[in-house]
C-alpha cells in the first residue's frame, strides 16, 4: 500500500499583503497547511474563503501580550510547525534635517522588525520542536550591508533580527530547528510604495516570495536577493568614503 504523505505545515507572519500574501499563495498551491497572521485579514479574504488549508490568527507582533494566546490558539489546531516564516515589518525614515528628530521612531520601529520577530520566535518555538524537520525563517534587508541615507531605525532593527537569527542557528542546533534568515532588496509593496527614492532592481512582491520559497526549500543560513544588488553593497562596505560620497543628501 503507497504510505501517504503528511501535509507540512507552515505560520507565516505578515501575511495580509506585499511579500507576505504572495508566500502565503505559494505555499497553498504547493499543498501546505497554512496558518496566517497580520494585525487584520487584508487581502487575505478571498484566500480564505477558496482554501480550506488556510486560516488566519490575527497577531500584532509588537504586542508581547498576544504571544501566549496565540500559541494556545495554534495549539488548538495543530500539535507542531514544521516551517515559521516570520516576515512582518514596518518603515519609517528619520529625518536629520529637523533640529529634533522623532527619535520615538526608533521605538516604533524596533518594536516590531526586531521585538516583533522576538514575539514571534516565542509563539512558534515550542510547536517547532514537536516537528521532525523543523525550519525557522526569518527577514532581515539588504539594507544591512550598507548604511542608508535616514535608515537608521530600519536599518538598525534589520541588523538586530539578522544577530538575533545567527545566535538562534547556533543554540537551535541541538534541536535540530534550521534557521534561515533572508535578505531581500527592494520589493514592490505597500511599504516602499511610500518611498519618494530611487530604488534600484525593484521587484515585484510576487517575484521575491518566489525567489524567497525556493530558499527556503533549500534551507541556508542566509539568502541575500537580488545579486546585483549585493555587489552594489559590497562596493558600499570595501570602499566606505566612495559610499559616504554616494549616499550623503546634496544640500539644496
Amino acid at each position: 500500500m503507497e504510505q501517504v504523505k503528511e501535509q507540512k505545515i507552515v505560520w507565516i507572519t505578515g501575511a495580509s499583503s506585499g511579500i507576505g500574501l504572495s508566500l502565503t499563495k505559494r505555499y497553498l498551491a504547493a499543498g501546505w497547511r497554512v496558518f496566517a497572521s497580520a494585525r487584520s485579514q487584508g487581502e487575505l479574504t478571498p484566500l480564505l474563503i477558496e482554501h480550506t488549508d488556510l486560516t488566519f490568527l490575527p497577531f500584532d507582533v509588537s504586542k508581547p501580550l498576544q504571544v501566549e494566546a496565540l500559541r494556545e490558539t495554534l495549539l488548538e489546531h495543530t500539535d507542531h510547525i514544521d516551517c515559521a516564516v516570520l516576515n512582518a515589518g514596518n518603515c519609517e525614515y528619520l529625518d536629520m534635517t529637523e533640529d529634533s528628530p522623532d527619535w520615538n521612531m526608533m521605538d516604533r520601529i524596533m518594536s516590531v522588525n526586531f521585538f516583533g520577530l522576538v514575539n514571534s520566535v516565542d509563539v512558534c518555538l515550542p510547536l517547532l520542536k514537536r516537528s521532525s524537520h523543523p525550519h525557522l525563517v526569518g527577514v532581515s534587508s539588504q539594507a544591512v550591508q550598507a548604511a542608508f541615507t535616514q535608515a537608521e531605525a530600519y536599518g538598525a532593527s534589520k541588523a538586530a533580527a539578522r544577530y538575533f537569527l545567527s545566535s538562534l542557528r547556533v543554540d537551535l542546533k541541538p534541536f535540530n530547528i534550521d534557521v534561515t534568515c533572508l535578505l531581500p532588496g527592494f520589493v514592490d509593496t505597500p511599504l516602499t510604495q511610500k518611498n519618494t527614492f530611487p530604488m534600484p532592481f525593484l521587484m515585484s512582491a510576487d517575484e521575491a516570495a518566489k525567489r524567497m520559497f525556493a530558499a527556503i526549500e533549500s534551507r541556508p543560513f542566509e539568502y541575500a536577493f537580488p545579486k546585483r544588488l549585493s555587489a552594489v553593497l559590497w562596493v558600499g562596505r570595501h570602499f566606505p568614503k566612495l559610499w559616504l560620497r554616494l549616499m550623503t543628501p546634496k544640500s539644496e
